[in-house]
């Protein structure tokens, strides 16, 4: 201790205190740091799991638990007479088809006009005055889901089911916030219809583009191919089948039923033969630029609708699994048994 006294006067004694050790706050400061340390860490791990969770979450549906409780699973028999007043007390689902031109919506259409119990309107904003402001949109979903559209796809049934198709390029992305707010306010389920293969898509678009021109069935544009026949020799084969079925009903047979089916069947190869006998040029360069604008207005599309009651359906699982089901449960409707229908399953 004798360093720390010193002789300031004759009278006069100091004594200086000892150092503090820098130990202690030394510890204090690193017990703080790795605190604080710990607490960033968890909740930027927080934060980085939310994200994933909610990037690669697989949402294919999103329902409204109040719309399945207040009405069961519907199913109607075919009325005795198709009228306001025989239906007027039925509940009604309503649905739209938001699709692009060339993924499959109008086969995927006729698939769900098969059902007794749904009436789907087709593409009725392909008008262009339908679309060409929110006004005209809103009156025209106004008289589909008011059950006051009459076409040729209107059934004479008491629908369970009532909608149309539309797609991304008919004003719909433009004024998606209108038809967001229309959509929740009346309960319409949507239903996304897309292609994985979108070079498929894209060589689809230019044939069909072609043929406008070009006409290779026999001068006649076909968009879509519906059966078996629309051939290319649709007079001769018509008439073969008409022979055939007058023969039956006198117990006499022009040729057998076979040889019909290999005549309509071989058709059918004929015209999808010339549809793809045309060979499209891809521009190679803005190929995937391309590619990616499609798959950019898919993915803004399902943003733009992430609000809505909906469901997403590709155009290839369609055709591998040759069911829709699926939709028919969404849109909680009694299938078709399978022995009302061997090659499609409801």
């Amino acid at each position: 201790m004798a360093e720390y006294i010193c002789l300031f006067s004759k009278d006069t004694l100091i004594i200086k205190p000892p150092k503090k050790s820098p130990l202690f706050s030394r510890t204090i400061a690193l017990w703080f740091a790795m605190l604080c340390g710990v607490y960033l860490y968890g909740t930027c791990l927080k934060h980085v799991g939310t994200f994933r969770m909610l990037k690669f979450q697989n949402i294919q549906l999103i329902q409204k638990p109040s719309l399945e409780a207040q009405i069961p699973t519907l199913h109607y028999p075919k009325p005795e007479s198709f009228s306001r007043g025989e239906c007027a007390l039925n509940p009604v689902r309503f649905f739209a088809i938001i699709s692009m031109q060339r993924s499959g919506s109008g086969w995927f259409e006729t698939l769900l006009n098969s059902h007794i119990n749904v009436s789907s309107n087709g593409e009725i904003f392909s008008v262009i005055d339908r679309r060409s402001n929110v006004s005209n949109i809103i009156q025209t979903l106004e008289r589909v889901y008011n059950l006051d559209w009459f076409t040729s796809a209107s059934k004479n049934e008491c629908s369970a089911a009532v909608g149309f198709k539309w797609m991304l390029n008919q004003g719909l992305m433009e004024h998606h916030q209108e038809i967001v707010e229309y959509f929740n306010h009346r309960d319409i389920s949507v239903i996304f219809l897309f292609r994985r293969n979108l070079l498929r898509r894209m060589v689809s678009v230019l044939a069909n583009s072609y043929d406008r021109k070009a006409k290779l069935l026999n001068g006649t544009h076909k968009s879509h191919v519906h059966s078996k026949q629309e051939v290319s020799l649709p007079s001769l084969l018509s008439l073969l089948y008409i022979a055939h079925s007058f023969s039956s009903l006198f117990s006499f047979s022009i040729f057998s039923s076979q040889h019909l089916n290999l005549l309509l069947v071989s058709g059918h190869l004929m015209q999808a033969a010339a549809l793809s006998s045309y060979k499209p040029i891809i521009n190679s360069t803005s190929l995937i630029s391309d590619l990616k604008e499609v798959e950019m207005i898919t993915a803004r599309a399902l943003e733009n609708f992430n609000s809505t009651r909906h469901m997403v359906l590709y155009y290839e699982d369609l055709v591998t699994n040759r069911t829709v089901r699926p939709v028919t449960n969404f849109m909680s409707i009694y299938g078709i048994s399978q022995q009302q229908n061997k090659h499609l399953l409801f």
